[in-house]
C-alpha cells in the first residue's frame, strides 16, 4: 500500500538527485499533442498561490512559455482561494464548469477523495511517457498516487507535484535581538523564548485559528510526543490511534496552556492565514509557525526588519511534496494540460522556483544562487534525512480539515476542555476508518 522508507529518497530533493534532467524525450512530447493543432483553444487553469510566491512566480513564467510553444492557444488563468477550492472542488469538478488543470491539495481527504469519486484523470501513462516518474523520488510520489479507496501511496497517478514543502518557524531577528532571545535549538529553549516575549508584553506567535495554521501548530505539538509508527497509524491507517493517548492529549493541553499564558492571542480564533501572514510581515509578532509556501513572499514583502527561519525543535514536522497538479476528468483539453505540467517540471521552471524561495524537485543545484533559498532547501533536506516529514493533520479523512479548524478554535476560545475537543476530533476520524474498512 505505501512505501514507509520515504526519508532516504526525499533527502535527494535538492541535492544530487535534483540534477536529473527531464527523461524520456519529454521535451519533444511536450509539443506533439497540441501545438499547431490546438489553434484557437484555451487552457483554463486554476491555482491558489499568490503572484509573488515562489510557485506563483514560476507558474506565471510557465504560462508564458506554454503560450510561446503553443501558437494560437491562450491560458485563461483564474486565481482561486485555498478555502474556495477546498470546499467546492467536488461540486465544480462534477459540473461543466471544471477547469482543464488545477492545483489541488494532496492527501486522502482531498485528492484521494476526488480520485475515488472518478473526478480526476488517471495520469499514470503520462507520468511514464513524459518521465515525471523519473524526476520525482518514491517518497514524493506518495502524494501523487491513490488506490481504489483513495488512500495515498500506491495505485494510479492522479496528480503531479513540482515542489516540496514543510512547516517551520519564521522569526523576526530584530525583535529577537531586542528581547535578548537566541534562536532556540531545543523545545525547552523554544518555550523559554515564548515566555520571555510574553513577560515583556508581546504575544510571541502570530496565529490564524479560522484556517490551517492553528491545526498545524496543534499537530506539531502532538508530533513532539510521537514516533513514526504513530504517524503511520494516524495518516495511513496502519494501526489504531488513541485520541486520548499521550500525543494528542499533550497537544490539546499544551495548546490550551499557551493561550492562557499569552503565547497565542485569544482573538486569533477568527483570524485567517492571510491575516496572520500580513501581521508577521508588518512586524507585529516575533514568530510565525507556518509553511515554506510563505518564503518567497517574505523575501518580497519584508522591508523593515531582518528575518530568518529555523526548523521546529523536534524530529518531526508537517511536510511532503507540495500540492499537486490535477487534470479534471471533465477537462476538455487534457493534452494541453499535460503539456503545461511538463513545462513546470523542466529545469528552467524548477530553477526559477528555487531562486524565488521555493523547494524545487528537479532543479540544477548549482543554479540556486540565493543564500536564504539554499538554507530553505538545506533545512528541508535535514528534516527529510531524519525521517521527519509527517504529512498534514487534515489528510486522513474527508472533511477533517473543518473538524480540526473547529476543534482548535475551541481551544483558543476556551469554550471546551481539551479532552472534550479530543472527543470531537476523534469521532469523524473513527467514522471514516470504519467506512474504508479499517
Amino acid at each position: 500500500m505505501f512505501r514507509v522508507g520515504r526519508s532516504t529518497a526525499v533527502a535527494a530533493l535538492a541535492a544530487a538527485a535534483l540534477a536529473l534532467s527531464a527523461c524520456g524525450g519529454s521535451s519533444d512530447d511536450s509539443d506533439s499533442g497540441s501545438g499547431g493543432s490546438a489553434e484557437g483553444k484555451t487552457l483554463t487553469l486554476w491555482h491558489y498561490e499568490t503572484g509573488n510566491s515562489a510557485m506563483g512566480t514560476a507558474w506565471a513564467q510557465a504560462m508564458k512559455e506554454f503560450e510561446a510553444s503553443h501558437p494560437g492557444v491562450k491560458v485563461k488563468f483564474e486565481e482561486k482561494g485555498f478555502e474556495q477550492i477546498q470546499k467546492t472542488a467536488s461540486m465544480v469538478l462534477n459540473s461543466d464548469e471544471a477547469p482543464d488543470i488545477m492545483e489541488y491539495n494532496k492527501g486522502n481527504a482531498t485528492a484521494g477523495q476526488l480520485s475515488k469519486q472518478g473526478l480526476l484523470t488517471d495520469l499514470t501513462e503520462q507520468a511514464t511517457k513524459r518521465g515525471w516518474d523519473k524526476l520525482l523520488s518514491p517518497s514524493l510520489q506518495t502524494t501523487a498516487k491513490y488506490d481504489e479507496r483513495g488512500i495515498m501511496g500506491s495505485g494510479k497517478w492522479f496528480g503531479v507535484p513540482n515542489y516540496g514543502e514543510y512547516v517551520m518557524v519564521y522569526y523576526n531577528k530584530d525583535m529577537f535581538d531586542k528581547a535578548g532571545v537566541e534562536v532556540p535549538t531545543t523545545f525547552d529553549e523554544f518555550t523559554a523564548a515564548l515566555d520571555t516575549f510574553a513577560k515583556k508584553g508581546t504575544t510571541p506567535i502570530a496565529m490564524a485559528g479560522a484556517e490551517y495554521p492553528a491545526q498545524q501548530l496543534f499537530y506539531l505539538l502532538a508530533l513532539n510526543k510521537a514516533d513514526r509508527a504513530w504517524i503511520d497509524s494516524f495518516e495511513l491507517y496502519k494501526g489504531k490511534v488513541d485520541f486520548h493517548g499521550p500525543e494528542f492529549t499533550y497537544a490539546a493541553q499544551t495548546f490550551s496552556d499557551w493561550v492562557k499564558k499569552g503565547y497565542i492571542a485569544k482573538n486569533s480564533a477568527g483570524m485567517k492565514a492571510e491575516d496572520m501572514g500580513v501581521a508577521f510581515i508588518g512586524g507585529k509578532f516575533p514568530i510565525m509557525v507556518s509553511g515554506s509556501w510563505w518564503f518567497g513572499r517574505m523575501q518580497e514583502e519584508i522591508k523593515d526588519f531582518k528575518w530568518g527561519s529555523f526548523l521546529w525543535p523536534g524530529q518531526f514536522a508537517p511536510g511532503s511534496s507540495g500540492n499537486i497538479w490535477v487534470v479534471p476528468e471533465k477537462s476538455e483539453n487534457k493534452d494541453l494540460a499535460y503539456d503545461f505540467i511538463d513545462i513546470t517540471m523542466k529545469k528552467e521552471s524548477q530553477n526559477l522556483l528555487g531562486n524565488s524561495g521555493g523547494i524545487p524537485v528537479a532543479a540544477d543545484p548549482a543554479a540556486i544562487t540565493d543564500e536564504q533559498n539554499k538554507e530553505l532547501i538545506e533545512n528541508f533536506n535535514k528534516l527529510s534525512t531524519q525521517d521527519g516529514l509527517a504529512f498534514y493533520p487534515d489528510w486522513p479523512a474527508p472533511g477533517y480539515y473543518d473538524v480540526l479548524v473547529a476543534g482548535v478554535q475551541e481551544l483558543i476560545n476556551g469554550n471546551k476542555k481539551p479532552e472534550e475537543v479530543l472527543d470531537e476530533i476523534a469521532q469523524p476520524y473513527d467514522d471514516n476508518l470504519a467506512d474504508i474498512g479499517g
